[in-house]
């Protein structure tokens, strides 16, 4: 597959779960869907915890949805073909934040009900987290001899 396809499918794609994981988000909000959910798929666990399950879940989206937006500036740089710039090292710093939040969040709902999904789902942010921070660094890095090399020339 061509580099441009590539990139053009990706940005697609993040726009896609961008918009719907805001519609998603606020649906949330929305008198009686997640309790309506819950009678769909029978889930009796959470009987008595809809208000709980709607912060959490609108707290998780909201998170997500900033994660994604976070991509979506990353990536305008991708297609100016400029990835070296201060401001994609912000948006590392700050999807490990959000992703760290997620963990947080996730570790909270194992109060309500645990499972090892959950668990799961809780390292893998923590991994995340770590992961932007850590690229963080590395395009700081690297912004830094990019403005290096551009005095020199």
């Amino acid at each position: 597959m061509k580099r441009e396809t590539v990139i053009w499918i990706t940005k697609y794609l993040l726009d896609g779960m961008y918009f719907l994981g805001i519609v998603v988000t606020l649906v949330l909000l929305i008198p009686g869907v997640v309790q309506h959910i819950l009678e769909f798929f029978h889930y009796q666990d959470f009987e008595g915890h809809c208000t709980e399950l709607i912060m959490i879940y609108f707290v998780l989206g909201i998170m997500a949805v900033l994660i994604l937006g976070e991509l979506r500036k990353m990536f305008r740089t991708v297609l100016k073909q400029d990835c070296f710039v201060k401001e994609n090292v912000v948006s590392l710093q700050r999807m490990g934040t959000y992703s760290f939040v997620i963990a947080l969040v996730c570790l909270l709902r194992t109060v309500l009900y645990m499972t090892v999904a959950m668990l799961i789902l809780i390292l893998v942010f923590i991994i995340a987290g770590l992961f932007s921070k850590v690229l963080a660094f590395v395009f700081d890095q690297a912004v830094e001899y990019k403005l290096e090399n551009d005095l020199t020339i």
